[in-house]
């Protein structure tokens, strides 16, 4: 099968021909302006599959501490049949576990030291079901033993305020008791039987863990004021949550992880879609350096544009000279990049360590941050719209100058040749 005149020519003036001085030039240019695209390319797949690995490292964190859907009674008070509740969302084909809880906001205080903290009291036999914080800290949970008014501390909390196992603290309930006196805040001496790091600082500095009994008694609740649940697949929580609210009877509230932390989900998103269109710039930047590489080749193929036009070429086949000459460069361009950053992407968790080690550097201390190594997690919604804006700004970047050598007048260029 005859490949076109069109593909040929423009493949052929790619690769810059003859061996001159000028095509030397030439080709350079055209080799620079393929590497700018490979390289954009490149770096936005990079970046990009890093922040999407931050993101899942964090969330997984996140997720190891909080469960995907929260059911509960508006304020605060306990559900007034948590069996049936229960029952209505095993019902339901997503939910994989679920178990009650009852949620509060107490003091906590060590001699002078007092800090805020979120009271989560808990079934340890059902935890492992909603949260894979159990599977870490299954024998710390296993501690709490109702009647006993033992708590499990956050790390970070316990650090702060200089606690350990075996110490005791003091639970102040925010709903003080009624004596003649005035209202008196209900305070409990609590004995830490362990603490838990889920490598989420939000929840290390502040939540507390008691027995579910324990904290029924403390608050003063006849019952779980909600139900904490696990999903097959995190991401279906939202549509799950609509669900839940259309089959469970009863004036109940549904929270699924996406809206627990909102803002921060929001932030990594607006941050994510700013390097995407800064980083996509570098990529124009390359691939318009296509304009000056097509203009100095039509400039030095004027004598063929003019013999080519004699023999019988149309403009539009000129033009389809040039435009496949700047599309060769864009694919190229792209596939490499394509190459280049998918290769780096799901080789960097051994790239990064090895650079580490060859600079003498850590380029996240442990002592600094809470994840240790760089993650990594390419997506194919991200890698897909990457090539594609990349090959449509090289093409793009061919049409001005393909359009000037369909425009190159044949007795004119021929005169002083």
């Amino acid at each position: 099968m005859q490949l076109p005149y069109e593909l040929i020519l423009g493949w052929r003036y790619t690769r810059a021909g003859r061996a001159t001085r000028r095509n030397g030039f030439i080709s350079f240019i055209s080799g620079v302006s393929m590497l700018g695209i490979a390289l954009g390319v490149a770096a936005l797949i990079i970046v990009l599959s890093v922040m999407n690995g931050f993101q899942k490292e964090v969330r997984d964190r996140m997720l190891g501490v909080i469960s995907h859907i929260e059911v509960f009674a508006p304020n605060g008070v306990a559900l007034p049949d948590p069996q049936k509740t229960l029952a209505e969302i095993k019902a339901n084909q997503n939910v994989v576990g679920a178990a009650t809880f009852i949620a509060a906001q107490a003091l906590l205080a060590r001699g002078e030291d007092m800090k805020g903290t979120l009271v989560r009291g808990i079934d340890p036999a059902l935890e492992g079901q909603v949260t894979d914080l159990a599977a870490t800290s299954s024998t710390t949970l296993a501690k709490l033993v109702p009647g006993q008014f033992g708590v499990v501390l956050g790390g970070e909390l316990a650090r702060n305020m200089g606690v350990r196992e075996g110490d005791s603290v003091t639970l102040i309930a925010p709903s003080g008791q009624v004596t003649p006196a005035g209202v008196v805040p209900r305070l409990k001496q609590m004995k830490v039987v362990g603490t838990f790091d889920s490598g989420h600082y939000e929840y290390d500095s502040a939540l507390v863990m008691l027995h579910q009994d324990d904290a029924a008694k403390i608050f003063r609740l006849e019952g779980p004021t909600g139900i904490r649940i696990k999903l097959k697949d995190l991401h279906q929580a939202r549509q799950v949550a609509q669900e839940l609210s259309r089959s469970l009877t009863g004036d109940l509230l549904i929270r699924d992880w996406t809206r627990q932390n909102k803002t921060w989900f929001a932030a990594v998103q607006l941050e994510k879609r700013m390097m995407f269109i800064i980083l996509t710039l570098i990529v124009a930047v390359a691939a318009f350096n296509l304009v000056s590489t097509l203009v100095m080749t039509v400039t030095d193929k004027r004598a063929d544009i003019a013999i080519l036009r004699t023999l019988g070429a149309s403009p539009k086949s000129i033009m389809g000279i040039f435009v496949v000459q700047g599309a060769m460069v864009g694919v190229i361009g792209t596939l490499a990049g394509l190459l280049l950053g998918l290769g780096i992407a799901f080789n960097i968790d051994v790239l990064v360590p090895a650079l580490e080690r060859m600079l003498n550097a850590s380029f996240l201390p442990k002592d600094i941050y809470l994840i240790s190594r760089m993650p990594s997690e390419p997506q194919y919604a991200d890698i897909m719209p990457i090539a594609v804006i990349a090959l449509i700004l090289a093409f793009l970047a061919t049409l001005y100058p393909s359009w000037r050598a369909s425009r190159v007048n044949p007795a004119e260029a021929l005169r002083y040749e």
